[in-house]
């Protein structure tokens, strides 16, 4: 989790001899120290730097510089089995109400033709952290607070430290095998990459990323990205980490979500007689699953608000979810829309995910009802 930046007093937390910017969209021409601890300023005329503590009350200053920041002050000691101490970055886009120079961001998904990124790391021995990217996305275009979708990739971590939630699986992207995480913070869904060893630079393709995440049910086209980051993720020492260059680009120009169509389509059911299908994409491992669920209204009048039920077979309990409400009394299991996604047009879907734990073999739920009414499977 990331806290928001503002322009806090820095009275008593800096060294003598600081060069401190406190005002959010400073910039910065030589080399410019940040203590404050939420201060940030920008390069280039089109990235923010921020310094970013939020874990820890102890002092953190950056040094930043034209391509990008290096820690030269780190105090805060954070367990490994909890929160870092603070997350210093760059970014483009909008991050609680500060925003990148021309930033084009927030930006529809389906609307982004391509977006590309090029990261270089200096790293240390003697410290635990994670080298983080992050890429932020929500189902509104929004420019403050925290956003419902973080997409972390792991370039680097050293210590005892671990991803939200558990591994689901591999994937397969900017030319490498990635080890696939999925959780929930609390505040936010979360799904990390991460490199099975330390990565010093990439130059990539982020839509890849937002696609896989996308492929996944975490996300839809209709969804908006708001900002990309570097960083690192210090929890005990980390003086010297730097971010030495960080480009970003998204560009526009792709195909805009089609909205419903203003005539229903057929109302000719589907097999099994419902006016709704289900489509239920599981993936599970020794000791728990993660489950993809997508809803299809095969009906020819809108769903306006919508609760999914169905029994989880035995030995299998729901830990957290995404983009719905899950809860689950003995087998039965729960779904409901949130406010952002409960209406269903003719012909359109919804869709949402969860995870859990397993006991014994894994099999899939067999029938759905969805407000009362059996759904089909696909």
């Amino acid at each position: 989790m990331k806290r928001p930046l503002r322009a806090l007093a820095a009275a008593g937390l800096l060294a003598a001899g600081s060069i401190v910017a406190v005002a959010l969209g400073g910039t910065a021409s030589a080399d410019t120290q940040i203590c404050e601890q939420y201060g940030s300023t920008t390069i280039q005329g089109r990235y923010v730097v921020q310094n970013n503590r939020w874990g820890t009350s102890a002092q953190q200053c950056i040094n930043v510089t034209d391509t990008g920041f290096e820690i030269t002050t780190q105090n805060g000691s954070n367990p490994t089995n909890g929160a870092p101490t603070a997350y210093p970055s760059v970014f483009l886009g909008c991050h609680y109400t500060n925003c990148s120079p021309g930033t084009n961001l927030p930006i529809q998904v389906s609307q982004i033709s391509s977006a590309t990124s090029s990261i270089s790391y200096r790293y240390v021995s003697g410290a635990t952290y994670n080298a983080s990217y992050d890429i932020w996305l929500d189902p509104t275009p929004k420019r403050d607070g925290v956003n419902q979708m973080e997409i972390m990739i792991w370039l680097n971590r050293q210590g005892s430290i671990q991803p939200i939630g558990s591994p689901v699986g591999n994937a397969s992207l900017a030319g490498r095998t990635w080890e696939v995480w999925r959780g929930s913070n609390g505040s936010n869904n979360v799904i990390s990459y991460v490199a099975p060893s330390a990565i010093s630079s990439l130059n990539f393709s982020v839509l890849d990323f937002i696609n896989d995440v996308r492929n996944r049910g975490a996300i839809t086209n209709s969804w908006y990205l708001t900002s990309i980051q570097a960083g690192f993720e210090p929890w005990q020492g980390g003086v010297g980490l730097a971010v030495t260059s960080f480009s970003a680009a998204v560009n526009g120009g792709g195909n805009p979500t089609t909205p419903p169509p203003t005539t229903p389509p057929p109302t000719t059911p589907p097999p099994g007689g419902s006016g709704c299908a289900v489509k239920y994409t599981p993936n599970s491992w020794n000791n728990g699953f993660t489950a993809d669920v997508q809803i299809t209204n095969r009906g020819s009048s809108t769903v306006n608000g919508w609760t999914l039920t169905y029994s989880l077979p035995a030995g299998q309990q729901v830990t957290s979810a995404w983009n719905a409400t899950v809860s689950q009394s003995g087998s039965t299991v729960t779904a409901r829309n949130l406010s952002w996604n409960g209406s269903i047009a003719p012909g359109g879907t919804a869709s949402f995910g969860y995870q859990g734990t397993l006991s014994g073999s894994y099999s899939s739920p067999t029938s759905f009802t969805l407000n009362g009414v059996a759904c089909s499977r696909t």
